[in-house]
Parts: C-alpha cells; sequence; structure tokens
C-alpha cells in the first residue's frame, strides 16, 4: 500500500480506465430507466476558465449520483463549434481575416483547425475535472447532423408560418459587423454626455437633450409627452433640425418621458427601440445616417466618411462654434452592448430572417411555469425576460462561418425557395437549389441566401440534437430530466430552448432545470482578463488535484455565486489526505476481514445508526439537487464522527483481539467495512479520483464491481436505527470530550491515563460502552458516584 496519494499519477490513470472500461458509457439493452442530461456544449472560444470547472462540476456530481442511483444516465457531451465566438478565435489565432478569404474557403479552414488543432484538446479540459460523460457521444454544433437538425428546424418553423424575411430595424453591431438578437445584448455604464442642442420653431430656440448628436442628419421627428404643457403649443409644428437643413414635425407620444433631459426628444432612425417603435407607429420616412461599418453616410453631408464617434466630436465643436449648443451635463447611464464584443448596438435598416413569437408571451409564461426550477427563484428571471421581449427573435447574422440558411431566392420576384428535406444539410452558395425556376414567376435567375443562422438558434435544438445521437432511443431521451447550466445564458439558451421544443414538439423540453451561479475572484467580482483577476483551473488542478477543485465547487448552494478562495483548496486538499490515511489505517485491519458478522458492541450500533442519518441526508439532498448539503454532511461526518471518536473507539478492540476477544474485534471490522464504503460511495459524486484509487486498492476485489462508480447508493435502512443506542453512544461521546478538555487544559498528552468517576444517573447509559471507553481515554478505572477526572500521578 502506498504511503502517499499522488494526484498527479492516480487521476489521469482513473480517467483513462473509465474510458476503456465503458464506466459511463450509455446503455441502450438496459432495463434501467434513463436519466437524460442535456449537458451545455461549451464556446470554443478558448480554453476552459473557472466559471466551467465550477458549474460542470456540478452538473457532473448529479450524473454520478444517478449512475449510482440506479439510473442508465444519458450524458453526452458537445461543443459549440459554430458561429461568431469560432470565427473570431479562429481570426485570432492564426491571424486571417474571414472576409479576405471568402466564406467557402474560410468555412473549409475553420473546420480543418478545428478537427486537426483545438477540439481535441479542448474537451480534455473537461475530462480533466472528472466529468462523466459518455465521451463515445460527442457532438459539435458546426457538424453535419446539427446542422442537418438546425436546417429543418428553419424549414419547418417557416412552413408553420413561424418566420419571416423583412426589412426592418435590427439591432447591429458595428465591430462584428452583424445583426444581433436583443437576447445577445447586455447592458453596459458607460460615461457620456447630455449636449442641450439648439433646435428651432418658428425662429424660437426649442432645446432638445441628446447624448446622440451624431445622429441629427437622421432626425424624423420630435416628440413630447402629451400630458407635458410645456410643449402643447408645439403640436402639429416643424421644428428645424441644427446644422442640417430639415424641419421635422413636432408630436405628441406616452413614450416620451417629461422627466428625462428637457423632456422633449428627437426621434432618429434608428438611435433605440423606441426610435423604431415610433418610426413604425406613425409612418415616418427612414434616413440612414450610420452605416454598417460605423461610418456616417452620404445624408450626413461634411461629415460622410467619419466614424461615428470622430462625427459626434466634430458636430458638438461645430454647433459650440455657431451657437446651437447651450451646455453639456456629464452623465453615466446604461446603453446596450452586444455581449460578445462589448461594442455599443446600432439599429440598422436591413433584410433580415425573424421567428415571430412576441404573440406566445402568455404561452411563454406557462410554460415555464410548467418546468421545475431549482432554485425556484431563478423562474423570475425567465419570466422577467418574457415580460421584457420587444422584438420578435431576429436569427440571420453577417458572418462567415456558421450553419447556412437552406434558402435561396428568385432575383426577380424575391420568391423564398426552401431546400428539400432529403437534402439537408446544404449550402446554397455551394449546393444548387432544388428548383431550376422560380415556381412563382418563372425566373431561372435564383440566387443564394448568403446570411448564416444565428448559433442561439442551434444551441437551442440541443435536447434534440443530443438524442438524435442516439436515434432507437431517441423517445426515450427526449424531452430530456434535466438542463444544467449557468443562471447568465437563462435568457439565451434555457428560453430560447423552451421556445423552440415547444414550437416544434408542443413539450418543454426536459423536467428540470438545474441553475448555478458564477465563479468570482477572491474579492467577489467577475473574472476577467482586462482586471487581472482571472484563476486558471489547470494550474489549480496542477498544483493541488481534480478533486480538490470539484471540493470547492460543491462548497456553493445551487445557484449561488462563489468567490474563489485558495485557502478552501488547501482544506479541500486535506479532506483527500486525511480520506488517504483513515482508510490506510481501516484497510490495514480489514485485510484479512471477509465479511462475517457477529453480535454487534454497542458503540458499532451507534456508528451504523449515525450513518443511516447521514445516508438520509445525502440521498434526500441529492435528489433535490443540493449537492452542497450532502458533501457538508460527508465532511463533517467524516471528520468528527469518523475520524475523530470512531476510529480512536475501535483502535484497541483492532490492535488488541486478545483483550476482549476475536468477536470484539470482528463487530469493529465489520462496521469499519460497511462505514468505510459507504462514506467512499456518498462522497464519490464529488471526489471521484481519490474514491476510485482507495476502492480499487482494497474494495473491488471484495465487492466484484469494477468501479466505486458502479456501486449502488448506499440505501436507508430503518432496521440499523436505534434511538437508544444513539442516545447511548452520545453519551459516552460527552464524556470522551470532557477528559480530552481535561488533558488539553492540563497540558497533558491525551494518551495520559486517568481514574475516571461518573456520575450514577448515567450508569444505565453508559455500563454498555464501559470497555471502549476505558481503552480510548486511558482510564485506569472509570467508577459510578460523582463526576470526577484525576490524571494519575507521575504523568
Amino acid at each position: 500500500m502506498k504511503k502517499r496519494y499522488d494526484a498527479k499519477e492516480s487521476e489521469p490513470k482513473w480517467r483513462e480506465f473509465w474510458e476503456e472500461e465503458g464506466i459511463f458509457k450509455f446503455s441502450k439493452d438496459s432495463n434501467k430507466p434513463v436519466y437524460s442530461i442535456d449537458t451545455p456544449p461549451p464556446t470554443v472560444s478558448g480554453r476552459m476558465h473557472l466559471g466551467h470547472a465550477f458549474s460542470y462540476s456540478q452538473q457532473d456530481f448529479i450524473a454520478r449520483y444517478k449512475k449510482m442511483a440506479g439510473f442508465n444516465v444519458f450524458y453526452p457531451f458537445g461543443v459549440d463549434g459554430n458561429g461568431l465566438p469560432t470565427q473570431l478565435l479562429i481570426e485570432k489565432t492564426k491571424n486571417v481575416r474571414a472576409v479576405e478569404m471568402g466564406r467557402e474557403k474560410f468555412r473549409q479552414f475553420c473546420m480543418k483547425v478545428l478537427d486537426e488543432e483545438i477540439i481535441e484538446d479542448f474537451i480534455s479540459d473537461w475530462k480533466r475535472i472528472g466529468m462523466s460523460c459518455d465521451f463515445n457521444l460527442i457532438y459539435d454544433t458546426i457538424k453535419n447532423l446539427p446542422r442537418k437538425i438546425s436546417q429543418k428546424s428553419f424549414i419547418d418553423l417557416y412552413r408553420a408560418g413561424r418566420e419571416y424575411r423583412t426589412e426592418a430595424p435590427a439591432m447591429f453591431c458595428p465591430k462584428c459587423q452583424t445583426a444581433i438578437s436583443q437576447v445577445e445584448c447586455e447592458d453596459a455604464e458607460k460615461s457620456s454626455y447630455f449636449n442641450d442642442i439648439v433646435f428651432k420653431v418658428d425662429g424660437e430656440k426649442l432645446i432638445i437633450a441628446t447624448t446622440r448628436p451624431e445622429l441629427l442628419p437622421a432626425c424624423v421627428a420630435v416628440f413630447y409627452h402629451p400630458d407635458d404643457k410645456r410643449y402643447k403649443h408645439l403640436l402639429g409644428k416643424k421644428a428645424k433640425v441644427p446644422l442640417f437643413d430639415l424641419e421635422v414635425p413636432i408630436m405628441e407620444d406616452k413614450r416620451a418621458d417629461p422627466e428625462k433631459g428637457t423632456g422633449i426628444v428627437m426621434c432618429c432612425t434608428f438611435g433605440d427601440s423606441t426610435d423604431c417603435e415610433w418610426q413604425k407607429a406613425y409612418n415616418l420616412p427612414i434616413r440612414e445616417a450610420i452605416a454598417k461599418n460605423g461610418k456616417m453616410t452620404k445624408i450626413a453631408d461634411k461629415y460622410e466618411g467619419l466614424h461615428m464617434k470622430n462625427a459626434r466630436k466634430q458636430i458638438i465643436e461645430d454647433m459650440k462654434t455657431k451657437g446651437l449648443l447651450k451646455s453639456q451635463k456629464p452623465i453615466t447611464h446604461a446603453v446596450n452592448v452586444h455581449e460578445r464584443c462589448g461594442t455599443e448596438v446600432e439599429f440598422i435598416h436591413s433584410k433580415q430572417w425573424f421567428i415571430k413569437y412576441l404573440d406566445l408571451k402568455e404561452d411563454m409564461m406557462k410554460w415555464g411555469k410548467q418546468l421545475n426550477w431549482f432554485p425556484d427563484h431563478m423562474r423570475n428571471r425567465y419570466e422577467n425576460w418574457v415580460k421584457g421581449l420587444a422584438w420578435d427573435w431576429c436569427i440571420s447574422r453577417q458572418i462567415y462561418f456558421g450553419i447556412p440558411f437552406p434558402v435561396w431566392y428568385c432575383k426577380d420576384c424575391d420568391e423564398v425557395i426552401v431546400a428539400n428535406e432529403e437534402d439537408l444539410p446544404v449550402d446554397p452558395i455551394v449546393d444548387q437549389p432544388p428548383v431550376e425556376k422560380c415556381p412563382k414567376c418563372g425566373c431561372a435567375k435564383i440566387i443564394p441566401e448568403t446570411d448564416i443562422i444565428n448559433t442561439w438558434a442551434t444551441s437551442s435544438l440541443t435536447p434534440q440534437i443530443a438524442a438524435s445521437l442516439v436515434p432507437e432511443m431517441y423517445d426515450k431521451i427526449y424531452p430530456m430530466n434535466i438542463r444544467p447550466q449557468a443562471h447568465d445564458i437563462i435568457t439565451f439558451w434555457l428560453f430560447n430552448t423552451v421556445v423552440k421544443s415547444q414550437l416544434h414538439n408542443n413539450v418543454n423540453p426536459w423536467k428540470d432545470c438545474v441553475i448555478s451561479g458564477w465563479a468570482l475572484d477572491p474579492k467577489g467580482k467577475k473574472m476577467s482578463k482586462s482586471k487581472g483577476n482571472v484563476v486558471d483551473p489547470r494550474i489549480m488542478i496542477e498544483k493541488y488535484s481534480a478533486d480538490c477543485l470539484r471540493f470547492w465547487a460543491a462548497g456553493s448552494k445551487l445557484g449561488e455565486d462563489l468567490p474563489f478562495q485558495e485557502k478552501d483548496m488547501v482544506t479541500a486538499k486535506k479532506m483527500v489526505n486525511k480520506l488517504w490515511n483513515a482508510s490506510k489505517f481501516a484497510i490495514m485491519h480489514l485485510e484479512e476481514y471477509y465479511g462475517s458478522k457477529t453480535e454487534l458492541e454497542v458503540f458499532d450500533k451507534w456508528m451504523l445508526s449515525k450513518m443511516q442519518s447521514l445516508i438520509k441526508e445525502c440521498t434526500d439532498s441529492f435528489d433535490k439537487y443540493e449537492y452542497s448539503k450532502a458533501k457538508a454532511a460527508v465532511e463533517n461526518f467524516f471528520w468528527n464522527v469518523f475520524c475523530d471518536y470512531y476510529l480512536e473507539i475501535v483502535k484497541d478492540r483492532l490492535y488488541n483481539p486478545d483483550k476482549r476477544g476475536k468477536e470484539s474485534k470482528i463487530s469493529a471490522q465489520y462496521t469499519l467495512y460497511y462505514s468505510l464504503l459507504s462514506i467512499l460511495k456518498l462522497i464519490a459524486p464529488i471526489m471521484p479520483f481519490i474514491t476510485e484509487e482507495i476502492y480499487q486498492m482494497f474494495f473491488r476485489q471484495r465487492e466484484n464491481t469494477k468501479s466505486v462508480h458502479e456501486l449502488e447508493w448506499p440505501e436507508f435502512d430503518e432496521n440499523l436505527v436505534d434511538a437508544q443506542i444513539e442516545e447511548f453512544g452520545d453519551t459516552g461521546i460527552d464524556y470522551i470530550d470532557s477528559v480530552r478538555k481535561h488533558k488539553t487544559d492540563n497540558k497533558v498528552s491525551l494518551a495520559a491515563p486517568v481514574e475516571l468517576e461518573i456520575d450514577e444517573k448515567y450508569k444505565d447509559k453508559l455500563e454498555p460502552v464501559l470497555e471502549d471507553l476505558k481503552a480510548v481515554l486511558k482510564a485506569e478505572e472509570i467508577k459510578f458516584g460523582t463526576d470526577k477526572i484525576k490524571l494519575t500521578k507521575n504523568i
């Protein structure tokens, strides 16, 4: 038996063993009930970060528990190699530009780099933290199966009347050069200025405050609130836009905020979502002042070609010179930015594909209530998102890498021509259309769609994609049991997956939503490279171990953010070492034990009764996805019951069987075997490597099961629960504590012999454990009378 446990040697060994032996392989022939997990496919945009290790460890605790609890666990592994994140990664790491290579050449280049250089190494990070996925069941959202399912989803929803293509204002990222959807925006606090600008009405000054003076050439109207008496007299008049030879109507609308700025606001096409709503409601003209590249257009006159931020500065300077800028007030306000790059979002009028779903908001609320949320309050995020939806889902992207729309158009009449299902997946730029002429007008000029389907429109199909990996068991896998994910993508991934599943199959995609929090830096701040506060999980694994990192991740309640403190890794390392050393001690005394049983001693019965409470607590906690409670319970029991008391109590019986008889030792061995194996099982979902090492070292040959993770979860045995025995044992523990404290206070060794007199009223409770007490307390004599502890002289 090795003296020390070496995680660097052990963890790779057991990872390889699990794969070679198919320990976590999903069985098509098993009679066990299927438990299916919609594994989050990590985005291929770099390496695994600490947040990944945190969140994926937590879902793996559940997967491992369910396997031991008797389920045939369907736990595939996916990667999201589709779309903009991968495009940006390839461009950065390979120093190439998609726009210069062209779509097809760039697509082929990306696929080659992904297959040959990225994916295998990327997945290895997840294997390293001990993920118990069936790595024979892997999908990549950019590969053929997901491409086919995504394109079929598009065609089905188009034919169902749920998708449409139209010219409309769409959110656009000038940096990434693509349309984005509401779900891909986030608020960011930005410093800016409220500029009080002088408009003219009938020669009189009208002061309007704006943070976007560069949008003046796109101004098409001015609005005030109907109840704002300051501006009632202006209704129906025209306002002259400063610097530009424009006159625009003055109108009233309840969406104008009397408390914001000067209470009267310019409507530009398009500055924000309210501008879009006004333009549509009042059929206002569309004037585009900012192009897709972020530069000013021809209607900006002398500012044409300037980047919008430079144009803002120049326009402000020109207004100052002409006396058209009354004042500037510094402000900090929330603006919409693209979550991928942090660039402020613009609104561009262009043709885009949308999924129509604003009419389903009541249904969306109902679907959310049908799900089981863990923790329950996370449903609020879903519901708040639904309540705030203002746009149909824009699913077209002007990027080079991703899944193409399976669509062509008639060049003359713009008729939409979709691919035949049997031809999927297709790329309209490369593949021929399914018809030679337009079915509507007969034109022979058929042109391909060049846009890409938004990656979330594919990722929202992961339950169907995963279930399609085992088509013969599709109906047993989908709908799934559980979606584990972090709270920050409830609006991205969870919501859209529910929508897609309901639109296609009229069913929720899973029963339970298990929502994890974030891993934060030691000060409770979000980690980012720019802040220099990133903790690399690979370094932590190398320094401590994957078990230690998982043990740290188990310290957070489900859904709660957890600041990373390295001292927690030190605590985890102590747990690993203690588990190893305690197991070594136990195994040393169990090597010649082969399962015989005798009448058990009282402290052994006490241990088994206490163990039932632990088993019940852990089982109940895991069933409710409260792994942190299970972890805390096992940790506390292992240190404070098993090690501090039980092992010390039975040492004398194990070392000196002649004093108490062979049966007394067998009683201790039976209890020690059962207790240690139960502890290993209970902590195995959280610390899979050290538990496998200990199991293989001793228990495998006796249990005849290949892996600790294939053992059955410990069952609560009511027959072993004995309240009276626990009272006897607990009373004995109290006296052990008292004597230990007395020795410590008197600065003598715990091995120092004592004479002990115990209150007569405890005689009935302590007589059954008297011999064990004598041994563990080094008591030369224990009498009943009054409470008294006497250290033996000259010690």
